[in-house]
């Protein structure tokens, strides 16, 4: 079966195209590609804790939901990982969000956002 044939082989091949066209747009000579590849991991990372933050979920829950490992989302969060183009797509379908709202620009002056408060959510 070809990528032609695959469902959703469109619309995914759309949000490439439009992550590709984000990652050009990015100023990245061939000097500075370890500098980039960084930098691109760094922005996932706050964008993906940003998010997550933002909708109350715990790396673990956010973790469980996208049937991906705790401590990859942390690595991930911490800019430490390269991260697969499947493990964006399940993060940002959990965090209803588009793939390439991941690769945002950080602001120079935006602070970290906050660390979710630690321990167990009280019962409801």
């Amino acid at each position: 079966m070809d990528a032609g044939t695959l469902p959703n082989a469109r619309k995914r091949s759309g949000i490439f195209e439009r992550i590709i066209r984000d990652l050009q747009s990015v100023d990245c000579q061939a000097a500075n590609i370890a500098w980039c590849a960084m930098h691109i991991r760094q922005t996932i990372g706050w964008n993906l804790r940003r998010l997550r933050v933002a909708k109350g979920l715990s790396q673990e829950k956010l973790a469980l939901e996208a049937s991906i490992d705790r401590s990859y989302v942390g690595r991930i969060e911490r800019g430490l990982e390269n991260v697969t183009i499947s493990a964006l797509e399940a993060l940002a379908n959990v965090l209803e969000a588009k793939v390439v709202e991941l690769f945002a620009d950080v602001e120079p002056n935006s602070s970290r956002p906050p660390p979710m408060r630690s321990g167990r959510k009280p019962k409801s």
